[in-house]
């Protein structure tokens, strides 16, 4: 794809957001997109909300868990760039129904780096080393695109679908808790509705913060100190609405939940 279309599709992605409107898959208005072209068209995306004011304050892999691939029909992970107007803290009210169009919550776990990372290379041992602490999340992921009718290279254009997410109120360091074992429950409106394991992100979510480390490499992007890492959902995807709410806990990590209105 050309530099011209990339932007025009990346600015379509953009005004959507901002207007929370759908639009139609961009793998049907362009069906030899690569991954790669949706990916400049996803840096497009990202510098529009940059250029509006917003602060780049870490990245995410999306699309980890077999939960969530079936779901989605796609089967290979994602990254994406979060920003400031995306975070919000333990037990706030989240306006989803004023800035999101079709919202899916899944249960988390985030890393906060105190050194960088940059690929290729990046061993588990590395992350590890690098990591500050890790809290109990809710990333609340939406879709641009119509219905969640997507392939990968849609999602990934969309910045790997990302919405807004919670971080807990607790840290702990990641060599104190074996991170592929952890144990994951969510509850909703007070009711159990999944649970999940560590493992269920490609094994553990160290790996994935080396993959998406060494991923990143190869486009010249560290992962840096101070920055939010959001490894990938351990649950299925749950819709949500204004009035829910919902709480995740993670076994020697710590709990947090969120109001959606």
């Amino acid at each position: 794809m050309n530099e011209q279309r990339i932007q025009e599709l990346g600015d379509d992605l953009y005004a959507a957001l901002r207007g929370k409107q759908m639009i139609d898959p961009l793998t049907e208005r362009e069906p030899e997109m690569t991954i790669e072209d949706a990916y400049h068209v996803s840096l497009r995306m990202v510098q529009r909300r940059v250029d509006d004011g917003e602060r780049i304050i870490g990245k995410k892999i999306g699309v980890t868990s077999k939960a969530v691939q079936n779901m989605l029909n796609v089967h290979q992970p994602d990254f994406g760039y979060l920003t400031d107007r995306m975070v919000y803290g333990d037990g706030e009210e989240m306006p989803i129904s004023e800035q999101l169009i079709q919202p899916r919550a899944e249960g988390e776990i985030a890393f906060i780096l105190k050194d960088d990372l940059e690929g290729p290379g990046v061993t588990n041992a590395d992350v590890l080393a690098a990591t500050e602490a890790v809290m109990p999340c809710f990333e609340i992921v939406d879709s641009r695109i119509r219905d969640w009718k997507i392939k990968i290279q849609d999602t990934v254009a969309d910045n790997a679908s990302c919405g807004l997410f919670v971080l807990g109120s607790q840290a702990v360091s990641p060599r104190d808790v074996d991170l592929s074992t952890v144990g994951m429950v969510v509850e909703k409106n007070g009711e159990i509705i999944s649970t999940g394991a560590g493992a269920a992100a490609l094994g553990s979510p160290v790996n994935c913060v080396a993959w998406l480390a060494n991923t990143l490499g190869r486009f010249g992007i560290p992962l840096k100190a101070g920055e939010v890492i959001l490894s990938g959902s351990l649950v299925p995807l749950e819709p949500i609405k204004a009035g829910d709410f919902m709480r995740v806990g993670i076994g020697g990590i710590g709990s947090a939940s969120v109001r959606f209105v």
